[in-house]
């Protein structure tokens, strides 16, 4: 298995991760301008990308998972719950995408956003168990997402509370997390600097993890909002479009 992580605009996180021996790769939350770094990543690794997925329609940056796809003919990938105005393959709770030896598993995370969805990957020449989540805007190191973005920040709050504690939650303490942003995205309050972290950690340190009380979880999370992102309408718009 291979697996690299792009940090880039917005202060957000790109990944391209595989399977070298079978050549197959995908490609997650894909930045626009970045196109060229993934496809020359992709031939250093002597992979094709079969999947470009997005963990939710992005409102903090122009997307280029779209444009990717196209130019190496590959699978772009949403959750249903989606809204956007052009075709694409459609993700459901618990689809199983294999990369090779690499699994990779859909859980649909609504909270952040309604679409938005969390990616559990195995090696499976080391083991089926579940090696690292790929978290979105579900889960942050040190944070978790905000829940305003649709105007409805209490039934979100609740939603995510839900998918943290009934699904991300569930996973075994080793089980490292990789989220979509890291500190200086507007995506969530109180992001670290620090790209990577484990379940158990966040468990232990993180502030809002540690509510198990959903409605002191909400209570909490509606009152620590930040700003909306910059131009926030229009890059829905550019990336519902494409």
């Amino acid at each position: 298995m291979f697996f690299k992580q792009l940090a880039t605009k917005e202060a957000s996180l790109s990944y391209l991760l595989g399977c070298g021996s079978l050549g197959k790769a995908i490609a997650v939350d894909v930045v626009a301008g970045d196109e060229d770094w993934f496809i020359e990543q992709a031939k250093a690794q002597g992979v094709t990308i079969t999947h470009v997925i997005e963990t939710h329609v992005h409102a903090d940056h122009y997307s280029g998972g779209h444009a990717l796809a196209r130019q190496v003919k590959a699978k772009y990938c949403l959750h249903s719950n989606a809204q956007v105005k052009f075709e694409f393959d459609v993700l459901n709770d618990g689809d199983l995408i294999k990369v090779g030896n690499v699994s990779v598993k859909v859980i649909h995370t609504p909270g952040h956003t309604m679409d938005s969805i969390c990616l559990s990957v195995s090696d499976n020449r080391r083991s089926e168990e579940p090696w690292f989540i790929l978290t979105g805007d579900t889960l942050f190191v040190g944070s978790i997402g905000r829940p305003d973005l649709t105007g409805r920040e209490t039934e979100m709050a609740g939603m995510l509370y839900d998918s943290l504690h009934n699904k991300i939650l569930s996973f075994p303490d080793t089980v490292e997390i990789y989220p979509a942003h890291q500190a200086g995205s507007v995506c969530g309050a109180g992001i670290s600097g620090k790209p990577v972290s484990t379940l158990g950690f966040e468990k232990r340190f993180n502030k809002t993890l540690s509510l198990t009380d959903k409605d002191e979880f909400i209570s909490l999370l509606t009152k620590e909002i930040p700003p909306r992102p910059a131009s926030m309408d229009k890059i829905v718009a550019a990336n519902i479009e494409v």
